[in-house]
């Protein structure tokens, strides 16, 4: 006989709750379809990212972001304009589901908490170097791999160099 599953429904929570205050927010999960243009624009982003383009190179014109940004809030886009929530503060919210629609709760949760700013997202090169000399962290726990050349690595002394003669 097969596993038995749980109903789906009591697994997941098709919501997301963003805090404004004394406001929630609660952010119902996009359509399949919905989601999977997100996860388009999201891939298309991405790769352009990874073959060099800069990082503050606009993808989306203002009509294609406010899109974008009603795929990922669904009603809750119109909710918060009409409650004069300034529109940072609705982009932050949106590019949070955003991530929530592409990448799960703990990575939407992750920027939400830097307040959409890149640079919290992972240590700096001065925190990494202090941590590495510190002794924290997993980089100064792991060894270093070994050449793979089959050479030690060390050089070699050549005998007849040793004691000055040549």
């Amino acid at each position: 006989m097969g596993a038995r599953f749980e109903a789906l429904d009591e697994l997941f929570d098709d919501t997301l709750t963003l805090p404004f205050g004394d406001t929630e927010y609660v952010i119902p999960s996009p359509s399949a379809e919905d989601g999977l243009r997100v996860q388009k624009i999201t891939s298309l982003a991405a790769r352009l990212q990874a073959g060099g383009e800069a990082v503050d190179t606009t993808l989306l014109d203002d009509e294609e972001e406010r899109d974008l940004l009603a795929l990922c809030l669904g009603p809750v886009l119109d909710e918060m304009l009409s409650d004069g929530v300034a529109w940072s503060r609705v982009r932050h919210a949106g590019l949070t589901a955003m991530f929530w629609v592409v990448s799960g709760p703990d990575i939407a949760e992750r920027y939400w908490k830097t307040g959409g700013d890149p640079s919290q997202w992972a240590p700096n090169r001065e925190t990494r170097r202090a941590q590495k000399k510190s002794g924290s962290g997993a980089a100064s726990k792991t060894r270093s791999r070994g050449s793979t050349s089959g050479t030690s690595g060390r050089r070699a002394t050549a005998s007849g160099r040793k004691g000055g003669t040549t």
